[in-house]
């Protein structure tokens, strides 16, 4: 596995305060990764909480999931990764969109354009693979790990991009190690490279490098601030 070293070294409070400056666009990006005809107004209003006209009722449903589901993430950070808080993730991302949600998926399912079928979840196997992606040392290698598999095995009935973009959120953020998110100028490209990811596992780490150098996104500390000497400079209001 290459070692994709953090591209940003935070405390967690840094990148918490990141993840909510962030979390409208973040919304959005997710939302236009779904496919829905919204703006970025429409969601930062809807964020709001006032309705906007003309949106459809369960686009309107994905936004306010997406709400409650970076509320949970944001509020349970430091709690164990394991699979009852991915489920936890998927019911608040998938509820009342889905077959079922909140747990793992139970029946076949097929990927538009693509003739993968990703086998039905086995809840042993599940824990396995988390216990072994638990155990990769870099965060950042971690939470592209976890995305890539997750996006691939499709362990929910639905939201499963949304689910695995929340998670690999809680390994970044945790770590302080940034935020991951599809820009919505790279929607299509990702969604090239995921097609040839889920036509072959050779492709994996070609997709991988795609996410972490184009849906990784932090900022620059400075360790202390510029001050003429012997002067205290006045705060910014």
């Amino acid at each position: 596995m290459p070692d994709y070293e953090n591209k940003f070294n935070l405390t967690l409070e840094q990148n918490i305060f990141l993840a909510k400056k962030r979390i409208v666009q973040n919304i959005y990006n997710s939302a236009k990764l779904e496919g829905l005809n919204v703006t970025f107004p429409d969601t930062q209003t809807i964020l709001n909480g006032i309705m906007v006209p003309n949106i459809k009722l369960e686009d309107l449903e994905v936004i306010i999931n997406l709400r409650d589901g970076w509320k949970f993430v944001l509020n349970n950070i430091t709690k164990p990764l394991d699979l009852e808080f991915i489920c936890k993730v998927n019911f608040y991302i998938s509820r009342n969109e889905s077959l079922d949600w909140g747990v793992l998926r139970y029946g076949n399912v097929g990927i538009g354009g693509t003739d993968y079928k990703p086998p039905i979840p086995v809840k042993e196997e599940v824990v396995i693979k988390l216990e072994d992606i638990n155990n990769i040392k870099n965060p950042t290698n971690r939470a592209l790990e976890y995305f890539a598999w997750a996006v691939k095995a499709q362990l929910f009935w639905d939201g499963n991009k949304r689910t695995s973009t929340l998670v690999a959120n809680k390994i970044l953020i945790e770590n302080g190690a940034g935020i991951f998110t599809v820009p919505e100028n790279k929607i299509h490209e990702f969604n090239i490279e995921l097609n040839k990811y889920y036509n072959s596992d050779n492709n994996k780490e070609v997709f991988k490098s795609f996410l972490y150098e184009n849906c990784i996104e932090g900022m620059e500390i400075q360790n202390s601030l510029n001050k003429t000497e012997g002067e205290e400079q006045e705060p910014d209001l």
